[in-house]
């Protein structure tokens, strides 16, 4: 079963990421671009059938290591 996890800033944390793409895209032409925000993908294969299994296990692994809970959410999808 393959978990796709996706991981973003809060709303409100400072994101010096997406305001140095922000500033790069309008250096090279791309205006119009009014907000950039970065965040990450991360793509599992877990070993697991069992879909409530999987997903307290996502779940877990996101809490405890994938995603600063503080500053960051997180959102996950599994399937194939």
């Amino acid at each position: 079963m393959k978990a796709k996890i996706h991981v973003t800033l809060k709303s409100g944390v400072l994101d010096p990421q997406g305001k140095a793409v922000e500033h790069a895209l309008a250096a090279i032409g791309f205006g119009g671009v009014e907000r950039v925000r970065q965040g990450k993908y991360i793509e599992l294969d877990l070993a697991e059938s069992d879909p409530e299994r999987a997903h307290a296990k996502v779940d877990a692994m996101c809490r405890q290591l994938l995603a600063n809970t503080v500053i960051e959410n997180y959102t996950f999808r599994l399937g194939d």
